[in-house]
């Protein structure tokens, strides 16, 4: 009992001994104090019942000395200015503070951190100038600064390093010039300044000094003139990007003399002239992208020889057949030569000793059949061979193609029925085959194309009902099966396609009715069903629909009542004309503006001339009417009152004028005098000064 009372004791005491934190490891708090860390990257730093950090996260010591030599802190979150702290530590070779906020200027103090090797500041939120003093690490091999914000020049200083081999600035804000100090930097093997708004300018030729450079990146740096002659004097360049510049004039021909490189990428300049013939000694070459420039004359055959794995030489102008040796790459993945004047047919091998994922040759002037073994190998994802003169069936081959996702072949000359496995290849999710002569009908396989969103089939010969199954794509965005002989109704399950934004199926043979349930097509833009046999009338459903902008239903057999509940709608197309509908407009429609959209629908209104001004109002525009023509039947009441009354009026005068008569005979008769005669009848208004003159002149 007192030996387990005192080891719980011994257990529960503090202890004698405290361990101290060494100097680096006081730097390093000093560091952390120095940033804000949302996520408690820097938890472990707090740990002081060590004597070392080199258990730290991010942190690496030398084994014998314990003295840190590494820190790498990418990706932690962390924000704050640049810790200068960091340079107190003696033996530190190699800093990362990769991908992380780290904010404001770069010290330029930074130069006290003798001993670095390796210096990554890339992907933060640094500002200003570049340090010119970083030329004063000596030992520096590796300065990642891309990614950031840095203003100005590259500093002139740079050419003062002596052992750096890498220098990545892209992706900055640089608006200076490229400097020429850089083809000083003998050891340089990597030098990426891409996509910085430097002033516009020709290449340095004092890059061509730059014996040991492997890789060039200068895509987008407002590069201009011509390519230096003298870059063909890097030897060792393994990757050449000059891409997104205004560089001119031609491929230098001595380019075919870099015999170790791998990758040229010259697209997006205006680079003119023919490609370089002489191609025969570059064996490593891999990728030649030369997109998006002015180029002219024919593909070189020694260039197709290569064991290419890209060839990319589309939107130029190029003209004449592509060279059959291009079937022999056997490394072959990516062949785009798209927007150019080739013509004739293709190599009959293509692809069946090449591992091809991409094939885009639209808007050529190719002709000819599909190669039966463009998808021997099984790894085919993007099919493009729009606008062209194919001919011919597509090969069944390719309906085994399970890794197509884009099948592209629309406006070419190609006819036969679609092989029955192409329709339900399960990663595709564009098939386009409008604008050819096509048959037979859509297959009920297409069930398996789970990923299809663009179903565009348009302008062909298909027939045939449309299949239930299609309902069952229910990622499917645009349909359109436009110019076929579809018949029969509209299957009931492409309601269910909640995803649906463009639905066209003009010009076919469809009957029946719009389907119950439309409503779940809030994604709906465009409904096109114009010139079919469809018939009953038109669901109020469709005025529920929230982004539909188009609709037309021309040129059906649609009746009954244009439903009121279209005024929903904010309508940019409407077309209800050419059918048997009847009743009133909607009061939103009847308009001069909407004529042409009801034309040939003679029960409507009775009579559209007017646009039916008397019906088709609303319940307040019709009390209006009722109150109006009570007013008008008061007016008429009111006048035939007054003319009634002005009749009898003038009865009664006749009456009494008689009356006055027979009293001025009767009282001349008794002896009345004519003088008292006349002044008694002006007393009764019934002669006046004319009356008196003619009694006078009696």
């Amino acid at each position: 009992m007192l030996l387990f009372f005192f080891l719980l004791c011994l257990t529960l005491s503090p202890p004698l001994l405290t361990q101290s934190l060494n100097q680096d490891g006081l730097y390093l708090r000093r560091v952390k104090l120095g940033l804000s860390d949302p996520t408690d990257s820097l938890a472990s730093w707090d740990d002081t019942r060590v004597d070392t950090p080199c258990h730290w996260r991010g942190v690496s010591c030398d084994p014998l000395t314990q003295r840190v030599t590494s820190v790498n802190l990418s990706q932690s979150q962390l924000s704050g200015p640049f810790p200068i702290f960091f340079c107190r530590l003696p033996y530190l070779a190699q800093l990362s503070l990769y991908n992380n906020y780290i904010n404001s200027s770069l010290p330029l103090d930074i130069s006290t951190c003798r001993n670095l090797t390796d210096l990554n500041l890339g992907s933060n939120l640094l500002v200003g100038a570049i340090p010119a003093t970083l030329s004063q690490l000596k030992n520096l091999k590796s300065l990642e600064l891309q990614e950031n914000n840095f203003t100005g020049d590259i500093p002139a200083s740079f050419g003062e390093f002596t052992q750096l081999e890498s220098l990545s600035l892209f992706n900055n804000l640089l608006n200076g010039t490229i400097s020429s100090s850089l083809g000083n930097i003998s050891t340089l093997k990597e030098l990426r300044l891409a996509y910085n708004p430097f002033q516009p300018g020709q290449l340095p030729s004092q890059l061509s000094n730059l014996t040991n450079l492997e890789y060039l990146w200068l895509s987008g740096c407002n590069l201009l003139g011509e390519i230096p002659e003298s870059l063909t004097r890097l030897t060792k360049l393994k990757n050449l990007d000059l891409s997104f510049n205004g560089l001119t004039g031609s491929i230098p021909s001595s380019i075919t003399e870099m015999k170790s490189i791998e990758q040229i990428e010259l697209f997006k300049n205006s680079l003119s002239g023919e490609l370089p013939v002489k191609w025969v000694n570059m064996t490593t070459l891999l990728r030649f992208d030369a997109s998006m420039n002015q180029l002219t004359g024919t593909i070189p055959n020694e260039l197709c020889e290569l064991q290419l794995e890209s060839l990319n030489l589309y939107e130029n102008r190029l003209e004449g057949t592509l060279p059959e040796s291009i079937a022999r790459s056997k490394n072959l993945s990516e062949l785009k030569l798209f927007n150019n004047k080739l013509r004739g047919g293709l190599p009959s091998e293509l692809g069946k000793y090449s591992p091809l994922t991409t094939l885009d040759l639209s808007y050529n002037q190719f002709s000819g059949e599909i190669p039966e073994g463009l998808c021997e190998k099984g790894s085919l994802e993007d099919l493009v061979l729009i606008y062209n003169s194919f001919s011919g069936k597509i090969p069944q081959s390719l309906g085994k193609c399970r890794s197509l996702r884009r099948v592209r072949l629309r406006h070419n000359l190609l006819s036969g029925s679609v092989p029955e496995m192409f329709w339900g290849l399960p990663h595709m999710y564009l098939f386009e085959l409008a604008d050819n002569s096509f048959t037979g009908k859509i297959s009920k396989s297409i069930s398996g194309a789970n990923n299809l969103s663009s179903l565009l089939v348009s302008r062909n010969n298909f027939s045939g009902s449309i299949p239930d199954e299609v309902g069952l794509l229910s990622n499917l965005v645009e349909f359109s099966g436009d110019g076929n002989k579809f018949a029969g109704q509209i299957p009931g399950s492409l309601a269910k396609l909640s995803q649906l934004g463009n639905l066209d199926l003009s010009e076919n043979e469809l009957s029946g009715g719009i389907p119950e349930g439309i409503e779940s097509w809030k994604n709906i833009n465009e409904l096109n069903l114009a010139n079919n046999r469809l018939s009953g009338e038109i669901p109020s459903e469709i005025g529920n629909l929230p982004v539909l902008n188009y609709l037309d239903l021309s040129g059906n057999l649609f009746s009954g009542k244009i439903p009121l509940e279209l005024q929903n709608l904010r309508l940019n197309v409407l077309n209800l004309s050419n059918n048997r509908l009847s009743g009133e407009l909607p009061p939103l429609y009847a308009k001069e503006m909407y004529r042409g959209s009801f034309l040939g629908n003679p029960g409507l209104c009775g009579d559209l001339a007017g646009l039916c001004p008397k019906t088709g109002r609303s319940k307040n525009e019709g009390s209006l009417w009722i109150f109006g023509l009570i007013f008008l039947l008061a007016g008429v009441v009111f006048v035939v009152g007054v003319i009634w009354f002005y009749v009898k009026y003038r009865k009664l005068k006749k009456t009494k004028k008689g009356m006055a008569l027979s009293k001025w005979k009767s009282f001349h008769k008794i002896g009345f005098s004519e003088f008292e005669i006349a002044d008694c009848l002006k007393e009764e208004n019934l002669i006046g000064s004319g009356a008196s003159g003619k009694s006078q002149e009696g």
